[in-house]
């Protein structure tokens, strides 16, 4: 049941619905002891009784709580209320990125490497400490008007090495189903999902590599690497196919573009072995061709400019 403005929530007191996705509705909500915004997520009452879903939840917590870095929302606490649990997260003041690309279409590419950057902060930083996202696409990374970034939802997130039941687990493999709203879940949205996560294999460090991949390739061209008329169609497009490499504009440096093409490599024992590496190649031979001396461009309608948040 949605939770209406006004409702308490131990401290915090629910202002509005923000929005709701696979996992759960998220809220505004006010922290009346600290006189702050936050962001309150619930499991969605379809799930409420669900073991796997509860535990993916309070495991989503557990990973945000081991994590803190200025480019993932982070976590406040873990509140229970009428026999309910919710997340009470960081509220982020922005929009996401895939709002930006719907909108406004490709991004410049010096504003693309400036948001790419930090993703790969993000995640690299996730990988650190042994967590790899699973689920990293661009209706999960925030930007703020400053062009501040936050990769959020790590609900899908596990620790690397843990691989029990790998393969046969539902909480390791993609889940289908033809109804959004239905118990089953899609682990990892379908048109961000690696080769391996398609086909049901243990994900790992090169998964979210895959994902960034498309997520950059995105934010270029401004359409999806893969995509079809349903989840059967994409995930081929995923195993089998390849990216419209025709859709990078022109004028996309050729270190760009061979950056994305090696996070796409289907292979993953070909593909870039892990965010650090990205990061590595985001901070010196890319920045280097895309930014020069004349530094990024304006993002979106804000008109503010992006500076070196994420250097």
């Amino acid at each position: 049941m949605s939770l209406a403005p006004g409702t308490r929530i131990g401290p915090y007191e629910v202002t509005a619905q923000l929005g709701a996705g696979g996992m759960g509705e998220v809220y505004r909500a006010k922290d009346t002891r600290l006189n702050r915004t936050v962001a309150i997520k619930a499991l969605q009452s379809a799930g409420a009784t669900d073991p796997d879903r509860i535990s993916r939840f309070e495991r989503e917590a557990q990973l945000l709580a081991s994590l803190n870095h200025s480019n993932i929302g982070g976590i406040h606490g873990l509140e229970q209320s009428a026999g309910a649990a919710y997340l009470v997260l960081e509220f982020i003041d922005g929009r996401p990125l895939d709002s930006i690309i719907r909108e406004g279409g490709a991004v410049a590419a010096p504003d693309a490497v400036v948001i790419a950057r930090q993703i790969a902060d993000a995640i690299a930083a996730a990988h650190e400490k042994g967590i790899i996202h699973r689920d990293l696409k661009p209706a999960n990374v925030m930007v703020t008007a400053d062009g501040h970034v936050k990769v959020l939802d790590f609900g899908l997130g596990k620790a690397i090495g843990d691989e029990s039941g790998a393969g046969s687990n539902t909480s390791n493999s993609p889940t289908m189903t033809i109804g959004g709203t239905q118990a089953g879940l899609i682990l990892g949205t379908a048109g961000y999902m690696s080769p391996e996560q398609a086909k049901g294999r243990t994900a790992d460090r090169r998964s979210d590599v895959w994902s960034f991949g498309c997520v950059l390739f995105e934010m270029l061209a401004g359409s999806r690497a893969f995509e079809g008329e349903d989840v059967t169609d994409t995930i081929a497009a995923i195993v089998r196919g390849e990216p419209n490499w025709s859709a990078l504009p022109p004028s996309t440096p050729a270190a760009l573009r061979t950056l994305v093409e090696r996070c796409l490599i289907k292979d993953r024992t070909q593909r870039l072995a892990d965010m650090a590496v990205v990061r590595y190649a985001l901070g010196e031979t890319v920045s280097s061709q895309v930014l020069g001396s004349s530094g990024p461009q304006v993002l979106g309608s804000s008109g503010s400019e992006i500076d070196s948040i994420g250097q």
